[in-house]
């Protein structure tokens, strides 16, 4: 197992742990159909009201897709198979509130979670970034969920400036994408404390709040994401030409945390 799932019966919270430190928590298939397994056991488990999803160790909250997962695609260019497009919980119809508590670095496929969770708790240390372009790669999905976060200048910043630069957990809080700003390893225990105070009122009223929060945003964002397999399809560099740009150390060379 490549997730670790616990649930406090008497606070109503389940902790939900990305457990591949040695990976930076990347998202293997087998930790993607994990994830959606257990959001959608959270819609039918009345003693969870709540729920904060962390990454284990501190280095980093997760890094996206693991890089040796083989993911298949279809010929057509209409067509794209994202294996992280169902591992939110709001891509699985669970409207009870989730906290993400972020410990070191998050970038890429990271931002599918912190983009469904009602808020972000984040170490000092926390860092942001995402190196799509950087490798050849289109940021659409991730783009889009950051742009639901984010001022549209940081959004574009973020997804733009790759590798080269990393957002510091501070300018994340001053922009409003984390809401709390905690010592280094305490963001999960934060975010158990938050999470733990929505779990205690009643749920019908807590999830009814969450969901027309969501549909504030929900249309500009089904729309938006509509567009996405087909950038990705005309953007993306074929899959030789970007393990080229990842093995010859492209983006290793150093950045700027902002």
């Amino acid at each position: 197992m490549s997730l670790r799932v616990e649930t406090d019966k008497d606070t109503g919270v389940a902790l939900v742990t990305l457990d591949r430190p040695a990976k930076h928590n990347a998202i293997d298939l087998e930790t993607a159909a994990e994830l959606s397994a257990a959001w959608r056991a959270f819609r039918r488990d009345d003693t969870v009201r709540a729920a904060v999803v962390t990454g284990a160790g501190t280095r980093a909250f997760c890094t996206g897709i693991d890089r040796a997962a083989e993911v298949p695609q279809p010929s057509s260019p209409y067509s794209i198979d994202d294996p992280l497009l169902t591992i939110g919980p709001k891509a699985n119809d669970l409207w009870k509130p989730v906290v993400a508590a972020v410990e070191g670095m998050a970038c890429g496929g990271a931002f599918y979670l912190l983009g469904e969770a009602e808020f972000v708790i984040a170490s000092h240390e926390a860092t942001f970034f995402d190196p799509h372009t950087t490798y050849g790669m289109v940021s659409a999905y991730e783009s889009v969920f950051m742009a639901q976060r984010m001022p549209p200048g940081e959004a574009a910043r973020t997804a733009l400036m790759g590798t080269a630069e990393r957002m510091s957990a501070r300018r994340a809080y001053e922009i409003g994408l984390v809401c709390e700003l905690t010592e280094p390893g305490d963001a999960a225990q934060a975010a158990l404390r938050a999470a733990a105070v929505m779990a205690s009122y009643p749920t019908d009223a807590v999830q009814g709040t969450v969901r027309a929060l969501w549909s504030a945003t929900e249309g500009a964002r089904n729309r938006a994401l509509a567009h996405a397999p087909h950038l990705v399809a005309l953007g993306n560099l074929p899959p030789g030409q970007q393990a080229e740009l990842f093995t010859s150390g492209r983006g290793r060379g150093g950045f700027r945390l902002r």
